[in-house]
């Protein structure tokens, strides 16, 4: 039986530039998509609780960051105009 992977929404605010890089560094490596400090990442229960062990070692005391299961079976909110994906049949996470 494989794990079964959940749609988190990850966000973060780290003051310090070194501590931001390696924290964007650790959600990209799980992210589907986001901009900035705001990804979404699909995760096991494993991979979910290493992001955030690994997190812990980032955060300072006025440094917060949010993950946030998601429903995938709400429908999909967009405010503005999305640009479609250059090659729809094409999808890589890595």
């Amino acid at each position: 039986m494989s794990a079964q992977r959940h749609l988190h929404l990850a966000a973060y605010d780290i003051r310090d530039d070194r501590l931001r890089v390696a924290a964007l560094k650790l959600l990209r490596a799980y992210a589907t998509g986001g901009q900035k400090s705001v990804h979404e990442v699909w995760l096991t229960a494993a991979e979910k609780r290493a992001v955030l062990a690994d997190m812990v070692h980032l955060l300072d005391e006025e440094d917060r960051f949010l993950l946030l299961r998601l429903d995938t079976r709400s429908p999909t909110q967009v405010i503005g105009r999305g640009q479609p994906a250059a090659n729809p049949d094409y999808f890589y996470i890595g």
